[in-house]
């Protein structure tokens, strides 16, 4: 088949702490309901219910990325490798925090290495909007050690250990597997991760109904001088490099994330025109944050993309561009690729 971007159907879900704001983004929610999370792009173990994506459009719509991963895997992944079970490698998500998330941490190598039950988890937050005041929690005080911290939770005075970052639309931060954290109210984001839904609460603001995992997190926590693993200063932070954007033509395009997980950049297109889509072999993924756009190609038909959706351009897609008819901002989400570290 003639390789095509893919659209998928968001699957939503109720959480405690959710809200309405998906709906900016163009998000059809269900009515009465507290929407926290929209998978956008989501491959998960078969035991994770809603855990995969269906497509949405073209050849393919209606089967799910993990069934078109085992007809078509060169075509989609290229030279990106699948997961150990055969899944697509990133989960792609956009969170709606109308309160504070569960102080929390996923689990590092060196749990996974002894809880093959669990999985590795790695993220990135790009802020797409913040009210007045608002916060995330990175880390934890370098001074604060283990068992300060597990005296704390049985006391329920963890917060002031956490390190508190005021955040604003625009910002981008890198939370690596261990990293205690905590999403604040009031923050809406999208979110690229890796493929697991493993995560250990230690707090949850007063709610009683949701079971903490304070053994397992004190395990998984990075505590020391590397807890806040430098989030206060991009300038520092390897994960998160200070480099002026490349401008040509009215685009430019500014990395955010560089890990060894994925990689991530915005994208501004500041008029009408158009964007060559050259994935070099590899997958790419487009978050529309704002604006519009079509893709066109001669082999397909045109795919109209509108405020909020999320794009898989698998890696076999050849002689294909998007023309941006007006003002639009975009993420542009990478795997590493297979060469890297390879070559000097």
């Amino acid at each position: 088949m003639t390789p095509y971007s893919l659209l998928f159907e968001p699957i939503y879900k109720e959480k405690v702490w959710g809200g309405r704001e998906l709906v900016r983004l163009g998000k059809q929610l269900p009515e009465g309901v507290s929407i926290g999370e929209s998978w956008e792009l989501a491959d998960l173990p078969e035991s994770i219910a809603g855990g995969r994506s269906v497509i949405a459009n073209g050849e393919l719509a209606g089967i799910t990325l993990r069934q078109a991963l085992q007809q078509h895997e060169k075509m989609i992944l290229g030279a990106a490798k699948p997961t150990p079970g055969g899944g697509f490698p990133l989960l792609i998500k956009y969170l709606d925090a109308r309160e504070n998330l569960s102080v929390q941490v996923h689990p590092d190598e060196v749990y996974v290495r002894n809880h093959p039950e669990t999985h590795l988890k790695s993220e990135a937050w790009y802020i797409i909007d913040a009210e007045p005041g608002a916060v995330i929690y990175r880390g934890i005080d370098p001074a604060v050690s283990r068992e300060q911290f597990a005296r704390h939770i049985e006391t329920d005075n963890v917060i002031d250990d956490l390190i508190a970052i005021p955040v604003k639309s625009g910002d981008c931060h890198y939370l690596p597997s261990g990293t205690c954290h905590a999403l604040g109210a009031g923050i809406v984001i999208a979110e690229i991760q890796t493929p697991s839904d493993t995560t250990f609460r230690v707090h949850d603001w007063g709610r009683t109904d949701r079971e903490l995992h304070i053994e397992a997190a004190l395990e998984c926590i990075h505590f020391g001088p590397y807890a806040g693993n430098d989030s206060l200063d991009a300038n520092e932070n390897a994960h998160q490099p200070q480099i002026r954007p490349i401008e040509v033509k009215g685009v430019s395009s500014t990395p955010l994330v560089i890990s060894d997980h994925f990689e991530i950049e915005v994208i501004r297109v500041e008029a009408s025109g158009n964007l060559g889509i050259v994935t070099n072999g590899m997958p790419i993924i487009w978050m529309l944050i704002e604006g519009s756009a079509e893709i066109e190609s001669d082999e397909t038909a045109s795919i109209p993309l509108r405020k909020g959706d999320t794009v898989l351009h698998p890696a076999g897609l050849e002689n294909v561009h998007a023309r941006f008819p007006e003002q639009s901002m975009l993420l542009q989400i990478l795997l590493p690729s297979p060469l890297k570290g390879l070559i000097a």
